[in-house]
């Protein structure tokens, strides 16, 4: 049994796809995929609880353990078609006065989307959150509101014209995942692998394209077990 913890957003656009390809690779390895915030992957991790974290790159990390970063990704602003803004530059104190639909990811304090929040200094009173990203943007192609999409998994809708990104100051941003384990000496030997693979082409691939959980199947609080 490999024990993952991940933060929100690679739980839900990422970790399938990393998941199922990693585990078909042995018949005899489960892969337990369990959704924390990244404030705590440290003391899972040393309380043995998980195996490996997988989720924002952190700027600060205890000695003992290491981090291996491995994908980039794109963070926008989006609205619906139909919305006033679409097309159009949005500047900050606009933005304040909208309301925000957001995945789980908003409600921490690490990680690119609380980081956009911060700095566009958007009111509590203006947010709300769902239980994944794909709820909230199903909400925002049907409202006034304005969501923040990661741009590969927001791929299709805004190409087939369902979301619109909108432009202005702030609302674009580049996050980064990584992978965060105890040292090679206390590792796992599927621990080991997956910090391997977790860098190869074929892992990104997974990654970007995997199908994804979907807004019903989406639970943050509850552990996630895919079996090989």
């Amino acid at each position: 049994m490999l024990r993952v913890a991940a933060s929100s957003m690679f739980a839900e656009h990422a970790a399938p796809g990393l998941i199922e390809l990693f585990a078909g690779r042995a018949a005899d390895l489960d892969v337990e995929l369990s959704v924390h915030p990244a404030a705590r992957f440290a003391a899972l991790l040393a309380g043995r609880t998980v195996d490996i974290a997988i989720g924002p790159a952190p700027s600060r990390l205890p000695v003992e353990l290491l981090s291996r970063p491995f994908l980039n990704y794109d963070v926008l602003a989006v609205v619906g078609p139909g919305h006033p803004l679409a097309g159009r530059t949005l500047t900050p104190p606009q933005a304040r006065e909208l309301t925000w639909l957001l995945g789980p990811s908003a409600a921490g304090e690490d990680g690119v989307v609380p980081g956009m929040l911060r700095h566009l200094a958007v009111p509590e009173a203006r947010q709300r959150i769902f239980q994944s990203d794909a709820a909230a943007l199903e909400e925002t192609k049907r409202t006034d509101g304005i969501a923040l999409a990661v741009r590969f998994a927001a791929a299709d809708d805004l190409a087939a014209g369902r979301l619109t990104a909108v432009e202005g100051p702030g609302l674009r941003a580049q996050g980064r995942w990584a992978a965060i384990a105890l040292p090679a000496h206390s590792q796992l030997p599927a621990t080991a692998e997956l910090l391997r693979f977790i860098t190869t082409p074929r892992a990104t691939q997974a990654m970007v394209r995997g199908a994804g959980v979907t807004r019903g199947r989406f639970r943050p609080s509850v552990h996630v077990t895919l079996w090989s």
